[in-house]
């Protein structure tokens, strides 16, 4: 019984993130999803994880860069990422770069500067809940991409990586979450 505890212990508190829905449309080169997660982490800190771009890198595979940028001209926080992902045998680094408009705890919006990303388009949106003592999460992402997708098979993989990048990201971003609640390292804007 006593090796039980400890390799309770060791393995340390379970995450319990959870993917309740997804889908994906690809229409003429524009890629559409929306998903639904739960997270075991209050609202605060979910929203905070998300908010800060900075922390991006440690809960995606994807992500090689990541940073928050200073304000714009409008005031709008910015923010950069560089990603590197493979379909098939095409291999790419992408970069996003723009800025995000937000209400805190509740909406986050991030839209990319064409002139500086590897995209026509791109427009996310989170919205937050507090849901059965944890957060709900609901993602909405647009992207039309500039590079070209092969078309017989890239929208399948697109989609397919969406997927598979998103729920393997779930439990890395409770965690985050979790790791800051218990340091109380949370942005004050």
């Amino acid at each position: 019984m006593s090796r039980l505890w400890l390799l309770l212990l060791i393995a340390g508190p379970a995450t319990a993130a959870e993917l309740q829905s997804i889908e994906v449309e690809h229409d003429n080169g524009e890629y559409s999803l929306v998903s639904v997660a739960w997270f075991d982490a209050g609202l605060e800190e979910t929203f905070a994880v998300f908010r800060t771009w900075d922390l991006s890198e440690q809960f995606s595979s994807a992500i090689v860069e990541a940073w928050d940028l200073p304000p714009d001209e409008s005031g709008r926080p910015g923010f950069y990422t560089r990603a590197e992902g493979c379909i098939l045998f095409f291999c790419r680094s992408l970069v996003r770069q723009g800025w995000v408009e937000y209400v805190k705890n509740k909406e986050l919006h991030a839209y990319v500067d064409p002139e500086r990303s590897d995209f026509e388009f791109v427009d996310e949106t989170w919205t937050f809940d507090e849901d059965d003592g944890g957060t709900r999460v609901r993602y909405e992402l647009h992207m039309d991409p500039k590079f070209w997708v092969p078309p017989a098979i890239g929208p399948y993989m697109i989609k397919r990586k969406l997927v598979k990048a998103g729920g393997a990201a779930l439990n890395r971003i409770e965690r985050v979450a979790q790791d800051l609640a218990e340091t109380s390292d949370i942005s004050s804007d």
